[in-house]
């Protein structure tokens, strides 16, 4: 085959569309069965839309939520707030990955569910990657992708440097319903952590939050914790108090690393969050793994055409990902140290309520602009 792909989420299934729009013949992995849920803030910048109909996947069918405002809040409710220059939409990755994995395996992509990879080699001499499976089947390609997530055990056998430290945060997730706003995305600061809210599909809400272990810790269960902390911002509290919650427990990651990654590992390339996590505060995660994978699939053809070698192909990926991502990354760990600190959210969210052209100026370094709209090469 000529591209595997691992990781069945939003940069594996996008650049499965991709290369098979080329012509390639391409497997996805999967550990799970699609459709399910994870955790996700599930806003996405309407940058993605030019390439997602190009693609033929516009989530229009889905009913996504059309979002066009930002409002943050400090822990003690002091709040600020502004328009989303380009807009984006809210739709559940339960729908979303499962919409984009139909139309991949209606097109050919030869998509193996509930399947875990052990471990991946490259042999020099044949220019092939070999994939080991967990239930003792093997495939093999010439390009392999990494789009497997925030953190992997294949990390480890790859010894990827970030996967040796521990990481103190923790996600959480629910969807909700609640009397709130259906065009604003809120990002409510609080002790140790933050939360996003908005809309999603079906009248439906997405409550996702970062925050540190020794915060869960410190109060025994994640019930308590909300009870003890989140509750004393006053809007996360109404939150709390009035929403009703449509599953009785929430989705739950440990180990969420921000620390920056390689995007080539043994001749692996990465995307999405296997590449680098950016961090939710002002982020966009979703849309920054359907780029990725829109600048994985046209560096991935030009190495299927022959018009580079390997060695070329990975310098120009590790290069244009860096040009493309970092400098986003780098804003968003920044602006992560100003919050989830309650006397520094303070000062930061009274201040710059009274900026909005600076608060929009933030909001601009970590989206980007619409892009894929072409249509590649033949």
């Amino acid at each position: 085959m000529d591209v595997l792909i691992i990781g069945g989420g939003l940069g594996g299934l996008t650049a499965a569309l991709d290369l098979r729009q080329r012509g390639y013949a391409v497997a996805l992995v999967e550990r799970k069965h699609y459709p399910f849920h994870k955790v996700c803030g599930e806003y996405v910048s309407n940058e993605v839309l030019p390439y997602l109909r190009r693609l033929g996947v516009d989530p229009a069918p889905l009913g996504p939520a059309a979002i066009s405002r930002f409002t943050l809040s400090s822990p003690a409710g002091r709040t600020l707030a502004c328009p989303l220059d380009l807009g984006g939409f809210g739709v559940s990755r339960y729908a979303l990955d499962y919409f984009l994995c139909q139309a991949a395996e209606a097109r050919g992509v030869a998509v193996h569910q509930g399947a875990t990879v052990s471990e991946v080699t490259f042999d020099e001499t044949a220019q092939r990657h070999t994939v080991q499976l967990t239930d003792g089947r093997q495939l093999t390609a010439r390009v392999v992708l990494g789009a497997y997530g925030k953190r992997a055990n294949l990390d480890r056998q790859l010894q990827r440097e970030f996967f040796q430290q521990r990481s103190p945060y923790v996600g959480v997730k629910y969807h909700l319903r609640l009397d709130f706003p259906r065009d604003t995305i809120a990002l409510h600061n609080f002790a140790d952590g933050y939360a996003g809210l908005s809309a999603i599909e079906d009248g439906k809400y997405c409550f996702c939050y970062l925050t540190t272990r020794q915060n869960l810790k410190a109060h025994g269960t994640i019930a308590e914790m909300e009870r003890q902390v989140l509750a004393q911002n006053p809007y996360l509290r109404a939150v709390l108090r009035e929403a009703e919650f449509l599953y009785d427990q929430p989705e739950v990651i440990n180990e969420i690393s921000f620390a920056p990654k390689n995007p080539v590992e043994s001749h692996v390339l990465m995307c999405g969050d296997a590449a680098g996590l950016i961090t939710p505060l002002c982020g966009n995660g979703m849309a920054m793994a359907i780029h990725g994978a829109e600048r994985a699939a046209v560096h991935i053809d030009r190495f299927l055409r022959g018009q580079v070698a390997r060695p070329a192909l990975e310098t120009a990926y590790a290069h244009d990902w860096q040009q493309h991502f970092g400098p986003r990354l780098w804003v968003g760990r920044a602006v992560q140290r100003l919050f989830g600190r309650p006397l520094l959210s303070e000062v930061v969210v009274g201040g710059m309520r009274h900026w909005p052209g600076g608060v929009r100026a933030l909001m601009r370094r970590t989206h980007g602009a619409p892009f894929g709209a072409e249509q590649p090469a033949n």
